[in-house]
């Protein structure tokens, strides 16, 4: 039987191996060329990785059992994998993810009648402190790779297939985590997961949620990304969204409205609002007038949220006839508004409810 000595050396061994995932196509053709072989081998390691997904050397068919071997002696492939699943009564299925280091996340698969919906994460925990949010309670660990953003999508996708017949549609980084404190490795993903050599989703069908962070909201608009822009906002008054989220000390509602507005400039694509009626925080006239009045300085929409009770918050959600105000008033004006009642809160999958809880 081998020793305890001889698992820790293997074990050590295998940490001094570098994820494949990590490498360019470039650097992969590099390295078969280094190891006296053909460039293209290289592509086609690259195309096993991140269009056919494949999970372990030995899935790579068309290479020799020679090359696999050289491979397995010099990386790691650290995909994830669906530690623990969870399915609410209105088919939303709750995930937790782990990663090569046993930390976890949580993403979600929200079905409806005409699509299906991906939430996946982008940090271990969050370093931003919203008051209505479980996963700001968590510690932020760390940022999750591109592998692992992409890593989600493949796995919810595949129960997409299984449990409703089809491919995922729609991908919201909505997860835990804040998508743009992520900033490079969150556009990586997003390359992987829309390029013709990845996954070859439609940019069209991601939308990236954030807090609003100024300076990287103009950067992603200098940078040209495809895809859709939401924004928690859920105060257009000051001193209340900071009572809410604290990071709007420092990024205040005409700061981002100025970033907002240039990335207007420079996509033309709409701006979605998030936005939570709360009882005693927001749901009087005059938060009604200041959303309205802040909307119509950009092109935009709101997506009104049912708030989804944290264990230990004293928030509530606002009485139904305040949120037909606000629906009234912003449509009155010519503001799209639609009230979003979240899935999945019955396994606490719901909006600002991914805190790891895999009771």
């Amino acid at each position: 039987m081998p020793s305890r000595c001889f698992y820790k050396e293997c074990i050590l061994e295998e940490n001094k191996k570098k994820d494949i995932r990590a490498l360019t196509k470039e650097q992969l053709r590099q390295f078969f060329v280094e190891n006296g072989d053909k460039a293209f081998r290289g592509n086609q390691v690259y195309e096993w990785l991140w269009s056919k997904s494949a999970r372990n050397f030995d899935e790579m068919t068309n290479l020799s059992k020679q090359t696999r071997e050289m491979l397995q002696n010099n990386f790691v492939i650290n995909h994830v994998a669906v530690d623990k699943m969870q399915k609410s009564v209105d088919g939303t299925i709750k995930n937790a993810i782990k990663l090569h280091d046993s930390l976890l996340v949580e993403s979600v698969l929200i079905p409806t009648k005409k699509r299906t919906t991906a939430c996946i994460s982008s940090q271990v925990g969050c370093s931003l402190d919203c008051n209505f949010c479980a996963t700001a309670k968590l510690k932020r660990m760390r940022n999750l790779n591109a592998d692992e953003i992409y890593d989600q999508v493949v796995e919810i996708d595949k129960q997409s297939r299984l449990y409703h017949n089809h491919k995922l549609t729609n991908i919201v980084f909505m997860g835990m985590g804040e998508p743009l404190l992520n900033y490079k490795n969150v556009m990586e993903s997003i390359d992987k997961i829309t390029n013709d050599e990845g996954l070859g989703m439609s940019a069209k069908r991601i939308t990236l949620s954030t807090v609003g962070i100024p300076k990287m909201i103009k950067k992603m608009a200098d940078d040209e990304v495809k895809f859709n822009l939401a924004v928690s906002l859920h105060s257009a008054i000051d001193e209340v969204r900071s009572k809410l989220m604290p990071i709007n000390d420092k990024n205040n509602l005409e700061s981002l409205m100025e970033s907002l507005q240039y990335w207007y400039q420079k996509t033309k694509r709409k701006i979605t609002f998030e936005y939570l009626v709360l009882k005693g925080y927001n749901d009087r006239s005059e938060d009604i007038k200041a959303l309205v009045k802040y909307c119509k300085r950009i092109s935009s929409k709101v997506n009104i949220i049912t708030y989804n009770a944290i264990e230990g918050e004293p928030f509530q959600p606002a009485k139904k006839e305040i949120v037909d105000k606000y629906v009234k008033e912003l449509e009155a004006h010519g503001i799209v508004a639609k009230v979003r009642k979240s899935r999945g809160d019955d396994i606490d999958a719901a909006c600002g409810q991914l805190a790891n809880k895999l009771e």
